[in-house]
């Protein structure tokens, strides 16, 4: 059967805001039959890198928190610290990042937990028992929650084609460990004679893997955990994925994990699209939107979630001067035209032939 996807677009009057837009969207799609009555919430967000300004204001996690307030819930804001060198990669560094971009308990009405503590080593195994991953390491607030609710920024990505509402739930919800474990399919391999030695990929690299010998890099594969920073950095796009299928094994695993967070437990999801950049919020930068800005979405299935987020992308006119806009692929898939080693379309069904819900649905406009 398909799933319920709620959307609203953009428009407003002076008597109702977008946040208005939001409460009801989430009313609509039945966010209030669940009991939050003195259980625990997790929202799960990502809070933006220092220097992106993609990322979702602090209204919107505000919005949500309130929401679950008023129908007797515990909400806190909470997201997993990262692999690579950047403002994530320990608790204090994240909780600092978060308040430069404008979350905290003051704006927001709850308090911010990073899920796997302050190294980001504090996860939970738990059993999912996947074709790829058998025990998920997921930060423990996370799962010691009730109830989960994703909050997503809804935008392009350089490994997956796109992220939405499974990736901020796996890859998001994944403990340091449990990061790598997701990536560690296919390392990167440098074209040496694409290479000029600048050492970019040295700078971005929490663990040392590029090694510059005679202004040629090559990477170190027993150092390397396999996180992709340095493919995005490269200014020559000399750095690549080692395997050919290391994407693909990528969201499989990231599907998986979205799994072990969701099982046995109440969860509701919400997308935001606007501010369509190309490249993940994880980025210290924000290219240009490739698309206009779109609206609000919200389902509790989140496979059908991130297809119709998908599908009204690439619905959209192609914003100019943008990645997209400059891209040499013209294949009417805008993620693939401006990452065509990568597969959105593979990840989703692979989450839907593990359970986590259907690419088939029912779009209904709230107004």
């Amino acid at each position: 059967m398909a799933s319920n996807v709620y959307f609203s677009d953009l428009r407003t009057d002076t008597d109702y805001s977008l946040l208005d837009k939001l409460r009801k969207i989430m009313t609509e799609a039945g966010f209030r039959s669940i009991d939050f009555q003195d259980h625990f919430a997790a929202i799960k967000l990502h809070f933006g890198e220092p220097g992106n300004l993609a990322f979702l204001r602090p209204n919107w996690a505000k919005t949500v928190a309130d929401e679950v307030k008023k129908l007797g819930g515990k909400p806190f804001l909470t997201d997993c610290n990262t692999l690579y060198v950047g403002g994530r990669k320990n608790a204090l560094d994240h909780m600092d990042t978060a308040m430069i971009n404008g979350y905290s308990p003051m704006s927001t009405g709850c308090q911010i937990i990073i899920a796997d503590g302050l190294k980001g080593m504090d996860d939970v195994e738990v059993p999912v028992d996947g074709k790829y991953v058998h025990e998920a390491k997921i930060g423990r607030a996370i799962m010691d929650a009730d109830i989960f609710i994703s909050l997503s920024h809804f935008k392009g990505h350089e490994s997956t084609g796109f992220g939405g509402a499974l990736k901020n739930i796996g890859m998001g919800s994944g403990s340091r460990r449990g990061k790598m474990e997701m990536h560690a399919a296919g390392k990167p391999v440098v074209e040496e004679e694409k290479c000029i030695g600048c050492g970019k990929c040295q700078k971005i690299c929490a663990h040392e893997g590029p090694v510059i010998e005679n202004r040629k890099c090559h990477i170190d594969h027993d150092r390397c955990v396999g996180c992709g920073r340095c493919i995005a950095i490269c200014p020559k796009d000399a750095i690549h994925e080692g395997t050919s299928n290391s994407n693909e094994i990528l969201n499989c695993r990231m599907m998986e994990y979205a799994k072990a967070v969701l099982q046995d437990r109440p969860s509701f999801h919400i997308s935001i699209a606007v501010d369509i950049s190309p490249n993940c919020d994880c980025h210290n930068e924000n290219d240009a939107p490739i698309v206009p800005n779109i609206g609000i979405f919200a389902s509790f299935d989140p496979v059908a979630l991130d297809q119709a987020c998908a599908d009204a992308v690439n619905r959209m006119p192609v914003n100019p001067n943008t990645m997209l806009s400059d891209s040499e692929h013209k294949h009417h898939d805008h993620f693939f035209d401006i990452h065509p080693d990568t597969n959105w379309k593979q990840g989703l069904e692979y989450a839907e032939s593990i359970g986590l819900g259907t690419r088939e649905y029912n779009l209904i406009t709230v107004k």
